[in-house]
């Protein structure tokens, strides 16, 4: 068995305040030809505020079968939180863990973007953050 490097997905578009699963693994397909695979390996996430205005931005690891796992994803647990940033308009933000993260099968990476607190300012309405999941896969 060997890894593939490859971006583990395409870019990947939030508009507006919610909370979504960007990658299941074992479920989603990944870019590169690569397919459906059983073990991921996340060296890194960027996450870029295209909005008008600053957001926080989230970023979470569900183990499988956890009750918010796939499209029912709807509040971010803190349990299970890796990351939490404002970011500003037409800024970017790199997530990037001394070790990769091993995702298994139906384990989910899930982002949340909201407003942010008010002392920082910004709503995170017409906020669209794009994401880039970068790691290796098993092929």
């Amino acid at each position: 068995m060997g890894l593939k490097r490859t971006k583990l997905l395409g870019v990947q578009s939030i508009t507006g305040i919610s909370t979504v699963g960007i990658l299941t693994v074992g479920t989603t397909q990944t870019t590169g030809g690569v397919g459906i695979a059983s073990t991921s390996y996340i060296r890194g996430v960027i996450m870029h505020n295209t909005g008008l205005a600053t957001a926080t931005s989230s970023l979470y690891v569900y183990p499988a079968g956890n009750t918010y796992n796939h499209a029912a994803v709807g509040v971010g647990t803190t349990a299970f939180r890796l990351a939490r940033v404002d970011i500003n308009s037409n800024e970017t933000f790199f997530f990037e863990p001394n070790y990769p993260i091993v995702m298994t099968h139906d384990e989910t990476l899930v982002v949340e973007v909201t407003g942010p607190s008010a002392d920082v300012g910004g709503t995170g309405i017409g906020t669209i953050m794009n994401y880039q999941v970068l790691g290796d896969t098993d092929i």
